[in-house]
């Protein structure tokens, strides 16, 4: 149990990573910060972070290290060459980025094997404007003294964090949640279009369906960029949906359960990825079904 509060290491200031931080920083947390990119820092600097040329310094500064790291690639990368070098026992790493849970399993057992040091998976929900309000929903696999650190430290960032069970249950869990949001996506880009196309003000569609069982916050935020065809700020990628769905695929092949609908949406988020769109807003779906008259 933590005595004093602890020191904060944070890899990833992305679109996510740096609302995050900055919310760390006003809740009275000191957080050292590392970037592949170190130009993104600035903005966190400003607010009061300390920044690290290399994750090996930042590591034996903080107590705890969050990741906020956009892949299962990049975290592998980051904690195999970087983190268990400098890593020491009674320190604890938080994951907040999607990752698939095997590879969660494996990297928070090598980790513990090697340095004794704790592993919560905690992916999130809730996208920039959660992370900005404080108001995510967080998903968290680990042991009962790990969550209790976690629920701590995270406390400015969430407005829900469950407890899902051991460590990767959090990642199957925001899989569970990406195939919601992402089939949700797909099927409201569908509605919009033929809204369009049957003469529809598609403009209303949000405000009319707000309240009843359609309404959705994917909706609320989507529907009105489709509507205007307004496709920015980017505040979420549709390569993150893509990754996610694609985890979900290989998670219902290694367990045996029929995914069809997701499966389908799989394949038609890797079509608009592939027509130009990963780096996109998801409200970009609206161009997979263009007006006839176009």
């Amino acid at each position: 149990m933590l005595t004093k509060q602890p020191l904060l290491g944070f890899i990833g200031i992305g679109l996510m990573g740096k609302p995050m931080v900055l919310r760390l920083l006003g809740a009275g947390f000191a957080v050292h910060v590392w970037n592949r990119s170190a130009d993104k820092l600035d903005g966190v600097v400003q607010a009061g972070a300390i920044a690290h040329a290399d994750v090996a310094g930042l590591v034996k500064a903080a107590d705890v290290i969050l990741l906020c790291l956009s892949d299962s690639a990049a975290v592998e990368t980051v904690v195999t060459e970087h983190i268990l070098p400098a890593g020491s026992a009674g320190k604890l790493l938080i994951d907040l980025s999607s990752i698939h849970p095997e590879t969660t399993q494996q990297l928070a057992d090598i980790l513990y094997k090697r340095c004794g040091m704790g592993w919560v998976d905690a992916p999130v929900s809730g996208g920039v404007a959660g992370a900005e309000q404080g108001k995510l929903a967080i998903m968290a696999g680990g042991s009962e003294a790990d969550i209790a650190v976690a629920r701590l430290v995270l406390a400015p960032l969430y407005q829900q964090l469950t407890h899902m069970g051991a460590v990767g249950c959090g990642q199957v869990s925001k899989i569970c949640n990406q195939m919601i949001v992402s089939c949700n996506v797909l099927v409201i880009a569908e509605m919009m279009a033929l809204a369009k196309q049957a003469g529809v003000d598609a403009a209303q569609i949000p405000l009319a369906l707000a309240g009843g069982f359609a309404d959705s916050k994917p909706l609320q935020i989507v529907a009105p960029q489709m509507a205007a065809e307004s496709f920015e700020p980017i505040r979420w990628r549709v390569k993150t949906l893509l990754k996610d769905l694609q985890m979900a695929v290989d998670l219902s092949n290694r367990q045996g359960s029929a995914m069809p609908i997701s499966g389908l949406a799989a394949q038609l988020m890797q079509l608009h990825a592939s027509n130009g769109y990963a780096e996109q807003d998801p409200s970009t779906l609206i161009k997979l079904y263009p007006s006839p008259d176009a």
